[in-house]
């Protein structure tokens, strides 16, 4: 378990690199090249890329997110960034999404409309 300063540090650090890979990722039109290439590097600070995120099974990424110290809001900003990455590239993580919010609706022990209506959202599509 890491210590509050530690712990402290690693949020910030999370946070900054999901901040920047929603910036590269909220964009009205396809990614080029360099932008994936950029994804791909923010995605290597979580020990990710682009193959392993769309090989890992719903559970082992969630596993591997809780073992990286993401808390809640992290968790949900991560699975935001996967639904839209999945609009502007196509790729097929809407249900890793889903079981992310699942997940912080289910363990979280609060309840959350905003995660409950982006549960539904995904659910009809």
């Amino acid at each position: 378990m890491l210590n509050k300063g530690l712990r402290d540090e690693e949020k910030i650090r999370i946070d900054n690199v999901l901040k920047t890979l929603r910036t590269l990722i909220f964009v009205p039109y396809p990614l080029n090249a360099l932008q994936k290439t950029e994804i791909e590097n923010q995605l290597k600070e979580f020990g990710l890329n682009l193959k392993n995120l769309i090989d890992f099974s719903n559970e082992d990424l969630i596993t591997f997110l809780i073992r990286f110290s993401f808390d809640w809001e992290q968790l949900e900003q991560f699975a935001d960034i996967l639904v839209e990455f999945s609009k502007t590239e196509n790729y097929n993580l809407d249900n890793k999404a889903l079981a992310v919010y699942q997940y912080i609706q289910a363990e979280s022990k609060v309840f959350s409309f905003g995660i409950n209506t982006k549960i539904a959202s995904l659910k009809n599509k």
